[in-house]
């Protein structure tokens, strides 16, 4: 007998419509509707995926009074607004990565949040791969000791990705770095400060009148002593696509590696210096998830046609196994009724924490404090 089941409404195929088959197994989860505009679209992947409820229009979709929840994969510039009317129509959501693009539009899901009792996540992949996940099972059975540092880069050669893409500020899509810094010490961004370094080519720069290749924050964390650094950059910089975190502590200390594919690398301090790092294959961690959808953290679960993937999960090397950690996450939010990881307040700290570093960048490295609303305790 299946337990208690939540519809969930996908809006945007193209990168969501990974997550159908992980719904349609879950056993918390009725894969009710799909949305997209292109209607050709819509119907070639709702015959494939058998999914009834379909919808070219966002609005009528958040009409239905069947849908509890919805899943965002649209564009960029369309998270906060449809986040928004989302919870203003009684829906949960859940949202892929940045939660708006603007420091309004976060904060005002905050309040809606916090008004209206719905739940809100931001789906960051970082914080549910394997490598994360990792590094978090040895934080927290204390292996690590004291959280001395941490330092993340999301490098990314975004050049022939099509609309809003073309000269996009780096900090503004920084999330996949930002999350895991804040993430696994469990702590609020308080303030930043940004410095950016090289210049993209010009006929890109008018898009956002933003003309830099690399931007670097610095995080200062509320309540804490330690302190982070993230780098970011999307075009003109000759780099394999990387989205890592490094993490410091007294007893052992975890680091990326520098080339996709090759193993993590642990370094144990007060060994002989030969021995202090060790290369270490990181786990797979599917046994935290209900064996129905299990199967998806190692592939050959969305359909494994050549170039059916969506550019975003072959560059980023199946974004770490995390599809249905995320999913899970979410609908067992809304099953128990308690808050997602990253929640509402999270996720705007984390968001806001790119979308102002970018503003530091252009006043010359400012120190920029984020709002108070943010803050998570």
């Amino acid at each position: 007998m299946r337990e208690k089941q939540i519809n969930i409404a996908i809006i945007g195929l193209g990168f969501g419509a990974e997550f159908i088959p992980i719904y349609q197994r879950h056993p918390n989860a009725n894969m009710y509707a799909i949305c997209q505009r292109t209607e050709s679209a819509l119907n070639e992947v709702g015959d494939r995926y058998v999914v009834d409820n379909r919808y070219s229009n966002y609005d009528e979709l958040l009409q239905d009074p069947n849908i509890d929840a919805v899943h965002i994969n649209s564009p960029i510039p369309n998270h906060g607004e449809q986040s928004i009317a989302a919870l203003k129509a009684g829906k949960h959501v859940a949202c892929t990565v940045p939660m708006a693009t603007s420091v309004k539009d976060c904060l005002e899901i905050i309040r809606l949040v916090e008004e209206t009792g719905l739940k809100y996540m931001m789906m960051e992949t970082v914080v549910y791969s394997r490598e994360f996940l990792y590094m978090k099972k040895l934080y927290e059975d204390g292996e690590l000791g004291k959280l001395q540092f941490l330092q993340a880069s999301h490098q990314q050669d975004m050049d022939g990705w099509p609309g809003y893409w073309p000269g996009l500020p780096p900090m503004y899509y920084a999330t996949h770095c930002v999350g895991p810094v804040l993430g696994l010490p469990g702590e609020d961004a308080e303030y930043i400060s940004c410095f950016p370094s090289g210049t993209i080519r010009e006929e890109m720069h008018y898009h956002y009148n933003s003309p830099f290749a690399i931007e670097t924050t610095h995080i200062k964390m509320r309540n804490s002593d330690l302190s982070a650094r993230i780098i970011r950059s999307l075009f003109d910089v000759s780099r394999q696509y990387r989205e890592s975190i490094d993490v410091y502590g007294v007893k052992k200390s975890v680091e990326w590696p520098l080339i996709e594919g090759e193993p993590l690398v642990v370094h144990t301090a007060k060994k002989p210096e030969p021995e202090i790092p060790e290369k270490v294959e990181c786990p797979d961690f599917a046994h935290l998830l209900p064996d129905e959808i299990a199967p998806f953290t190692t592939g050959g679960v969305y359909g494994g046609e050549e170039g059916e993937e969506h550019l975003s999960f072959t560059q980023g090397a199946g974004h770490g196994g995390s599809h249905p950690h995320l999913a899970n996450e979410f609908l067992d939010a809304l099953i128990q009724n308690r808050d997602p990881w990253p929640n509402a307040k999270q996720s705007a700290n984390w968001t806001c924490t790119g979308i102002l570093a970018h503003d530091s960048a252009l006043k010359g490295g400012e120190l920029i404090r984020l709002p108070d609303e943010t803050f998570s305790q």
